[in-house]
């Protein structure tokens, strides 16, 4: 993997607390800097994904009808945590 340099501007008590963590760490502040970015990152993608994919359900509940009410799923997931190798119910109009 190619790595560049971003440069970033933080408040200076930002900066000392970063500083504080990578000592107590026994780390650089660049690889605690590198580890937030990264971890937002796919925070943010999995938000983006998830956003997607409640927008394409709705459209495909919208076009079609079918749905499960919520007393099917919690039926559903409670034989799940009980166990039970079940699979999620037919979709309904």
């Amino acid at each position: 993997m190619t790595m560049t340099t971003t440069s970033i501007e933080l408040d200076s008590d930002t900066q000392t607390r970063i500083q504080r963590l990578a000592e107590a760490q026994q780390r650089s502040a660049n690889g605690i800097l590198r580890e937030a970015v990264e971890q937002y990152v796919a925070r943010e993608e999995e938000a983006q994904k998830m956003r997607r994919e409640v927008m394409a359900s709705l459209e495909h509940y919208e076009t079609t009808g079918l749905h499960l009410t919520g007393d099917e799923v919690d039926a559903w997931l409670a034989r799940i945590e009980a166990g039970e190798d079940v699979d999620l119910p037919e979709c309904h109009v």
